[in-house]
């Protein structure tokens, strides 16, 4: 097995003026020195979420992008040795032919360790971002939730419902028996009551969901075949006590509606919308992470940093560092330690205009030991 060595519509114009107004100075007081920004682990594969157990277990998924095409696991544990093992077995890391629920993995987006314990992957099923329309035949998108401890399947979980043909199920945060998913493909929310099982796309083509600006990466517009890449509702938080999600396209901004609101069935759509808030004028981001306290931490692809946003709205300079070449999905430990993937999506083949990889192997993963207050 491969090793992880340790180590415009008419909105538009109204946005514009309430970005403007609301995104606070940006400051710089918070800024760290290169050196706190440490090499935890690399990778000959291009890797992009980190999920660290409470017991220390540490997991990783290998998306369909970057390592999940090549040889090796797309969903692994790491050993103390650095060594990747198929998790939470060889078979499901390997397609057989099978279908239904229990079929193996077929594209794993995200990864996350749930208030529950259990380790939620998401499967976008035969759904490629911005790609054409998904096959009425393929495999559906789920949720896959597996206890650590044995591997056993303990949800199983078809978004079917709640996909159209160009949905990219992206990624996942926990409310009480509520899940919520961002639909990067075909731009929306998803709601999901674990306990019935009931789904709804909410938000579906609403300013907040949709990916309305260009994107930047390392000083380049981000394109996809010869077009400015649309990558929709991507990152997204629930506050510490629960009350507000905070969610964004991938090319910002970041916007807040309550979860009393989301979890509403019988609340009319034009409500809905009109409790979405405008919180902050992100920058094209990758990945994000929330504290206990509630500050956010938003990686920004472009100027190769991590800014941290207060509650309140005010953002600083966490770090500014060359080797963050698109931060992804983050995580914070139960020791409060930032664990950053920097996965270098933009050099990958997808968004280069002759296919070709300008990715410099190996990735990394890197901690910041901040004495953040942990939330799941």
């Amino acid at each position: 097995m491969p090793t992880l060595r340790p180590r415009w519509r008419p909105w538009r114009a109204m946005l514009a003026v309430s970005l403007l107004s609301c995104a606070a100075p940006l400051r710089h007081a918070m800024a760290q020195h290169a050196d706190k920004l440490h090499v935890a682990l690399t990778s000959e594969r291009v890797l992009n979420a980190v999920a660290i157990a409470d017991d220390g277990r540490r997991f990783v998924s290998f998306p369909y992008w970057g390592g999940g095409g090549s040889s090796g696991p797309t969903v692994a544990e790491i050993d103390a040795s650095g060594q990747t093992h198929a998790f939470p077995d060889a078979r499901w890391n390997h397609p057989d032919g099978t279908k239904g629920m229990l079929q193996p993995f077929v594209r794993v987006n995200a990864i996350r360790i749930g208030p529950d314990g259990l380790l939620w992957v998401v499967d976008s099923g035969d759904a490629n971002v911005g790609g054409p329309p998904s096959s009425t035949g393929g495999a559906p998108a789920r949720l896959l939730a597996f206890d650590i401890m044995t591997g056993a399947v303990v949800h199983a979980l078809s978004l079917h419902a709640a996909s159209t043909p160009h949905s990219y199920m992206d990624d996942i945060r926990f409310h009480n028996d509520t899940i919520f998913v961002t639909d990067a493909g075909d731009p929306a929310l998803v709601v999901v009551n674990l306990t019935t099982g009931a789904q709804r796309r909410v938000l579906a083509h609403d300013r907040s969901t949709t990916d309305e600006r260009p994107m930047y990466a390392e000083g380049k517009l981000l394109r996809v075949h010869g077009q400015p890449a649309r990558i929709h509702a991507d990152q997204l938080e629930v506050s510490p006590d629960g009350q507000i999600l905070y969610f964004q396209p991938s090319s910002g901004p970041m916007w807040t509606v309550p979860t009393a609101a989301l979890e509403n069935p019988a609340l009319p759509a034009t409500d809905l919308a009109r409790a979405v808030n405008l919180f902050y004028n992100t920058p094209s981001s990758g990945g994000s992470a929330i504290d206990g306290d509630g500050n956010l931490y938003v990686s920004d692809v472009d100027r190769l940093r991590i800014l941290r946003i207060t509650p309140q709205g005010k953002a600083s300079t966490l770090i500014h560092d060359k080797r963050l070449v698109w931060a992804d999905a983050m995580w914070i430990d139960s020791h409060g330690v930032l664990w950053i993937p920097a996965v270098q999506l933009n050099r990958t083949a997808t968004f280069q205009s002759d296919d070709v990889s300008r990715v410099r192997l190996p990735v990394a993963i890197y901690t910041m030991d901040l004495h953040l207050k942990p939330v799941r």
